[in-house]
């Protein structure tokens, strides 16, 4: 049953909060303790960020919902699939989420990476649903027109990407331009020019694979999600503890012993500053998982959820971070108009996406028994797993 009122809390829940997970992430970053200006201590602290981040879902993903699970019963239950599945949403979006942290640490600023990423992961979500439910016989004209929205969106705000208006700026751009005029009338580069032009060029190389490695992921994670949660009978708390497992593991064991046992350790290190800001990032990113799960379970549906989600966290992302740079106008109206463009191409692809077959009536007796909860209850504790289990589309959540 659509319960709308609730629906678009969860839905402004998730877009303010992953609105402004990016911002609150940069600055958990930069507080950290840059020992050495190298490629290892950029990733060094990028990745001890991102331990404050896994540390934060398990903090909320994990321990709130399984005290709230022990002292009273949720709809729903669990089932071995239902996990796995659930498990591999959360692997996916701690991915998303360490692309995200390794563009911001190689000093892309969040005003163009989270406009891009949330420019481009909804077209990923929906040709990943359109190619699970086998739909793209129905692809339309004005979803195409929507993807090209998108694209030449993003290129704008890319180009067209506002700095930091800060005193010295004019100095310094007529600094580098006098000295970009000595260099053209000189007759050949000196070699540390050269290693510095290259080390440019990777950087940019680096932001843009960080990038698309946040997009790809951030959009399969709301399909596989949405599978996960079906098919544990629409159970809210459940999938969502899988997702913060699935961060712990990725975003906090893997990372502590990647700088254990590599030259990352001597480059960086922990600040409790910026530990406070990785971990707020985090709860950033995980309230906002929970918005969309709440959203789903009071009955609202991923055609206009996520146009919602992906059309307004980037807005208040980007009023986030020119309220950040301090200065309104720098601002231009190019910018403006390509993240406009790119908001309504997202809206326009989700809006005009493939809609799936029609499912047939479900099947008797595809809903666990009833004391099914306490049954695969055991599961988490490694115990027997080959319980009834209903499939996609075929069982009704338990009231």
């Amino acid at each position: 049953m659509l319960k709308l009122p609730y629906v678009l809390i969860a839905t402004a829940m998730t877009a303010f909060f992953w609105g402004i997970y990016g911002i609150v992430l940069r600055k958990g970053t930069s507080w950290m303790n840059l020992k050495e200006d190298t490629f290892q201590g950029e990733i060094g602290i990028s990745l001890r960020a991102f331990v404050g981040v896994g540390l934060a879902y398990f903090l909320i993903a994990v321990l709130v919902p399984v005290a709230l699970l022990n002292r009273k019963r949720e709809t729903g239950y669990w089932s071995f699939s239902g996990t796995m599945m659930s498990l591999f949403a959360g692997a996916v979006g701690a991915l998303g989420a360490l692309g995200v942290t390794l563009a911001l640490a190689f000093k892309a600023p969040a005003i163009i990476v989270m406009p891009i990423v949330f420019g481009g992961a909804p077209v990923v979500n929906t040709l990943l649903t359109s190619y699970l439910n086998k739909s793209f016989k129905q692809i339309k004209p004005m979803f195409l027109l929507g993807m090209l929205m998108v694209a030449l969106g993003m290129v704008g705000v890319f180009l067209n990407r506002p700095a930091p208006n800060t005193g010295k700026s004019k100095a310094s751009a007529d600094k580098v331009q006098l000295a970009d005029s000595e260099s053209d009338a000189s007759a050949s580069a000196t070699p540390e020019v050269k290693v510095k032009e290259k080390a440019v060029a990777q950087n940019w190389l680096a932001i843009g694979l960080s990038i698309a490695l946040a997009v790809v992921c951030w959009g399969a994670y709301g399909p596989f999600l949405h599978i996960g949660q079906s098919k544990m009978g629409g159970s809210r708390l459940r999938p969502f503890c899988c997702v913060g497992i699935a961060y712990f593991v990725i975003a906090v064991m893997m990372p502590i012993v990647l700088l254990e046992s590599t030259a990352m350790h001597e480059s960086s290190g922990y600040t409790g500053w910026g530990m406070i800001g990785s971990i707020l990032a985090g709860t950033c990113g995980a309230l906002g998982a929970l918005g969309i799960i709440l959203a789903f379970t009071y009955g609202g549906k991923p055609i206009f959820v996520m146009p919602l989600v992906f059309g307004f966290a980037p807005v208040i992302n980007t009023i986030g971070s020119i309220i950040e740079i301090g200065k309104f106008e720098s601002m231009n109206l190019m910018f403006s108009g390509s993240l406009l463009l790119g908001i309504l191409g997202a809206v326009t692809v989700l809006l005009n996406a493939p809609k799936a077959a029609p499912h047939g009536k479900p099947a008797t007796g595809g809903e666990p028994p009833k004391d099914s909860q306490l049954q695969n209850s055991q599961i988490g504790a490694g115990g027997p797993a080959a319980l009834a289990e209903p499939t996609l589309g075929t069982h009704k959540p338990a009231e």
